[in-house]
Formats: structure tokens, C-alpha cells, sequence
């Protein structure tokens, strides 16, 4: 079976643990049903470049923790077995790990758990999910709260 393919490009000078996110990513791939060889595209930035993305992309200023941006508009349980079709462009998941690491550290726990929890949150908007309204985030959070756990068990 195909595995999903997932790139990282790491600018923001900070060391992170780009195998444990790429079996992360697919890990949620494969969960979701989506396309095993969906291709999957994380940028690891600096404050600078997010807050430019952010401004540019959501209007907003400052650095944000993560942004993504869907292409092929795949959804869950998109994929109904056939290797032979073509898989799907989830888009482009962008991180920067210095506001991760200021979130961890209100959060009590590792810069690196808070990274993951952003994988998580990141593929899930490419996948569709919201959490605008309140129903949306309860189940929003709680799938990125259980495929997170499930992950770190079968590790």
C-alpha cells in the first residue's frame, strides 16, 4: 500500500522532530479514510513569515500558531479503496514553533506535543473541519484530541 507523501520544509531555525510529524500526518490520513498516498505539504516558519501569512491570508496581525490552506477539498472517508486512483492534494499546513513553544509552556506540556497537537488541528481544516461554532469545536477538538492519543498508543 501506498503511504501518504508528505513533505516538511523547515525555516524556522528551530529543530523539530519531522519524523515523529510525518508518521503523525499519516497516521490521520490513514484514520480519516482519506487517500494513503494523499500528498500533504507543512511548513515550519519563523514569527516573521507567519505574521505575514496571517495578515495576508486571514486579514489578520501578528503570528498565528498554524495555518492551512485545503487544495483538492478531500474530505473524510473520501477514499474507497482503489490504489489506482489518483490521489488527492490535501494543500499546505504551515507551523511556527516559537508561538507552539509559547503555548506549551501555558498548556504544561513540551513544545514538541504542542506541535503535534497543531499537525492534528491543521489536517483536520484541510479535511473540512471547523471550530466557527461551538458544536463544531467540541467535535473538532475531541477527534484531534483522540487521533493524537490513539497515535502516541500505537507508537
Amino acid at each position: 500500500m501506498n503511504s501518504a507523501n508528505i513533505e516538511i520544509s523547515n525555516e524556522s531555525g528551530v529543530e523539530i522532530d519531522e519524523p515523529a510529524l510525518v508518521s503523525l500526518g499519516s497516521y490521520v490520513i490513514e484514520k480519516m479514510k482519506v487517500h494513503p498516498a494523499a500528498e500533504l505539504s507543512i511548513l515550519v516558519t519563523d514569527e516573521e513569515r507567519m505574521s505575514a501569512l496571517h495578515l495576508e491570508w486571514m486579514g489578520l496581525p501578528g503570528p498565528t500558531d498554524v495555518l492551512s490552506f485545503p487544495m483538492d477539498e478531500t474530505r473524510p472517508n473520501s477514499w474507497s479503496g482503489e490504489i489506482d486512483l489518483e490521489p488527492p492534494v490535501l494543500g499546505d499546513l504551515v507551523l511556527c514553533p516559537t508561538i507552539a513553544a509559547a503555548q506549551a509552556a501555558v498548556a504544561g506540556h513540551s513544545a514538541e506535543t504542542e506541535i503535534q497537537l497543531l499537525g492534528v488541528h491543521g489536517i483536520l481544516h484541510l479535511l473540512g473541519y471547523d471550530h466557527a461554532e461551538p458544536d463544531q469545536e467540541r467535535e473538532m477538538f475531541a477527534l484531534q484530541a483522540d487521533l493524537l492519543n490513539k497515535w502516541r498508543a500505537d507508537r
